[in-house]
């Protein structure tokens, strides 16, 4: 069995792994790269300014991994004095020569249209994206990591000391984040920076922010709380110290000095409302524990009554909700619920802290999903009641209500429960069309808002991370259905899978 898992576990990696690189070279083919700037306001702003818009597109393309891009100044920067300005002048025999040499190379050479210098780009393979993006997936931050040309004497080291709160942490100076271990109050009390999980930075929605950070952190206002910083200094502040990062010496100001005594200044900050991830997963799961609640009993009492008033009621209620649209259905329970009962009709109203902001959506999340799990309920208990071991225990003399209850239920729920983890681990992707139709800021519309703005960075970190939950929610739920009922193996008596 736990080869058979591993086995398993392998063949998901594979297929996420494929499913991924598909998606990523048919999105950096089959899309125009102009596209990206379609969105972005600071590109709009730049107006008929031509040579501002080339560098800007050039600059942007080269920082998403899409080309190599050098301009005559990056060429110059190996004179200094009047050979620079000499280099620096227009088709300047100088840059005549390195721009020949970039040509040699495969580069591309081009001249700026008003001011005439030039810049040489050089289009990176698909492939080679590809590979940057699995390449930079996992990185260890280290000593060595920090760059800083304005503090030359940077100790670089590894060592146990103590937080700003006085509690043990093992500590780096050299590296990007500061606190590499670290304990707190905060689940699971033991925190971790030294291991770094990357999906790429957003561009143009969320622009230069990286993309576990949009998923994974706090939205809405910063929240103030009184802190004690390394120099002694008592103020409010929303920074979470433990986050802190190096900062250039170069961008440090007197607000950061008289905070901390070092280059980790950089430090994200607390926010009052939970984070997209945790938004999808709060609806999401509370719908499904409401659905399930109201689902299977429901279900198990049209099988029991098979053909009866209720099962003829059930049977029309779950004809209803598959053949209405679910856009159709949002809309309608939205329009209902909020004036019969006085809810707000969009998330934003009342926010993350007011619980009337969730009634409506669950409600409208959870009845979306019962009608599939009433039809299969019923449908499960029915099939079940044919069996030998349900004649067996009538003409013991038992009740229908014992039958059902203590025989039939315990084998009809076997393939219900193995959908369980997919629709519980799945409530991370959110719901697209209810989250869009209340405004929650969740994930659920994440996907579609990328594709709208060609935000192709965004649109592979969500397909590798949809992709991943899909396929191991459904290893899951085969481990689950084992677990249930001991007589279902996943592999022959060979060790083979069944």
């Amino acid at each position: 069995m736990r080869k058979y898992i591993w086995g398993r576990i392998l063949r998901s990696i594979i297929s996420i792994f494929l499913v991924t690189t598909i998606a990523m070279i048919m999105i950096y083919t089959q899309i125009p790269r102009e596209k990206i700037f379609k969105n972005d306001s600071t590109y709009t702003k730049l107006g008929g300014d031509a040579d501002a818009k080339t560098e800007y597109k050039y600059t942007k393309w080269e920082k998403l991994g899409y080309l190599d891009f050098v301009e005559q100044k990056d060429m110059c920067a190996v004179y200094t004095g009047s050979e620079y300005n000499a280099c620096m002048e227009v088709d300047s025999d100088a840059v005549k020569t390195i721009v020949q040499d970039y040509v040699n190379k495969g580069y591309t050479s081009a001249v700026y249209t008003k001011n005439g210098l030039a810049y040489v780009y050089k289009d990176k393979p698909v492939l080679n994206i590809v590979w940057n993006f699995y390449h930079n997936m996992f990185q260890l931050d280290n000593p060595g990591r920090v760059t800083d040309p304005d503090n030359p004497n940077l100790e670089r080291k590894v060592y146990a000391g103590k937080d700003y709160a006085g509690n043990f942490a093992i500590m780096c100076s050299g590296c990007d984040h500061k606190y590499l271990l670290y304990f707190d109050g905060s689940f699971p009390w033991i925190h971790q920076n030294f291991i770094m999980f990357s999906l790429g930075t957003s561009y143009p929605t969320y622009d230069g922010q990286l993309i576990t950070d949009v998923i994974g952190t706090g939205q809405g206002t910063d929240v103030m709380t009184q802190k004690t910083f390394e120099t002694g200094q008592t103020s409010k502040s929303a920074l979470l110290l433990h986050s802190c990062t190096y900062k250039q010496t170069s961008t440090l100001d007197r607000l950061d000095k008289n905070k901390f005594n070092d280059n980790y200044a950089y430090c994200s900050s607390q926010k009052s409302d939970p984070s997209m991830i945790s938004q999808s997963m709060l609806f999401g799961t509370l719908a499904l524990l409401i659905a399930y609640v109201l689902s299977i009993p429901a279900g198990m009492s049209m099988a029991s009554h098979k053909g009866q008033l209720r099962d003829k009621i059930g049977t029309v209620y779950i004809n209803f909700m598959i053949a209405v649209p679910s856009l159709a259905f949002i809309f309608l329970a939205r329009v209902l619920f909020s004036s019969l009962f006085a809810l707000p009709d969009k998330f934003s109203i009342l926010g993350a802290h007011d619980v009337r902001s969730y009634v409506l959506p669950i409600i409208t999340l959870a009845l979306l999903d019962t009608s599939s799990i009433m039809l299969w309920t019923r449908r499960y208990m029915i099939d079940q009641s044919s069996a030998d071991y349900v004649k067996f225990a009538r003409a013991k003399g038992l009740s229908q209500r014992e039958i059902f209850t203590h025989h039939i239920m315990r084998n009809a729920i076997i393939p219900i429960a193995q959908s369980l983890p997919s629709n519980i681990i799945l409530t991370i992707c959110g719901a697209v069309i209810t989250e869009t139709v209340f405004a929650i800021p969740g994930t659920g519309k994440l996907l579609p808002d990328a594709i709208k703005a060609y935000n192709n960075q965004m649109i592979v970190a969500l397909t590798l991370i949809f992709t991943a939950l899909s396929i191991f929610s459904v290893l899951l739920g085969d481990l689950l259905i084992t677990w249930l009922d001991p007589r279902i193996q996943l592999v022959d008596k060979e060790g083979g899978a069944v």
